[in-house]
């Protein structure tokens, strides 16, 4: 089963300092969560998110998981060279309920990182063989990328950002969920919002929306 984490304000603590470590420190940039990194020896890459504040970098040696109850994270990611460091860090972070992923193991991990496809910064797509083969979701992913961005359109992402919009202030002023769908899809279906959309005019289509909500009301 494939589902999205809401990480917005959780705390989310990366073992290691490798390639591994700073891939899955990228999956996590964007997702609203406080990321810290623990190790002893950081890569260029990570040195320089922290160096530009958007990770915690705390150089320690880690050599078993005894920081775990000191750093109390929600999410912990396991990604150093060790192999048996990884299993005891994760299997300690098990059993305080914490969710846990080794980074050299998939099959020992609380959840998966797929191989994913970002079309502006909006639409993920994510490509996972139920970790049967890291390796052929990358390679199913490097075949479908470009497809899947000739397929989705900036014109599809600015509708997207339409309906966000609409959501957010259709919240607040329908209290139904049955009559804020109807409105929603009337948005999606406005001739208007979708010419100015057409014309790059994004602000003017989210502002129709936003009228459409006051005559609604």
């Amino acid at each position: 089963m494939i589902i999205d984490l809401n990480l917005a304000g959780k705390r989310a603590v990366i073992v290691g300092g490798g390639a591994e470590a700073q891939k899955r420190v990228r999956s996590l940039l964007g997702q609203g969560c406080d990321i810290t990194v623990i190790t002893d020896s950081a890569d260029p890459g990570i040195k320089r998110l922290a160096g530009a504040k958007k990770i915690i970098l705390k150089k320690s040696r880690v050599t078993d998981a005894g920081f775990i109850s000191d750093v109390n994270p929600d999410i912990l990611i396991a990604a150093t060279s060790d192999g048996q460091l990884n299993k005891k860090i994760a299997s300690a972070a098990r059993r305080r309920k914490i969710l846990a992923y080794r980074a050299d193991s998939s099959e020992d991990s609380d959840f998966a990182n797929p191989a994913t496809i970002s079309i502006g910064g909006v639409v993920q797509i994510a490509i996972f063989t139920g970790g049967r083969s890291p390796a052929m979701s990358k390679k199913i992913r490097a075949k479908s990328e470009k497809v899947l961005r000739g397929i989705i359109t900036k014109e599809d992402i600015a509708r997207i950002r339409v309906q966000e919009s609409a959501r957010k202030i259709a919240r607040d002023a329908i209290p139904s969920q049955k009559e804020r769908r109807r409105y929603l899809g009337r948005v999606m279906a406005d001739a208007g919002i979708d010419q100015l959309i057409k014309d790059g005019q994004l602000r003017k289509a989210q502002r129709r929306a936003a009228v459409m909500l006051e005559d609604w009301r």
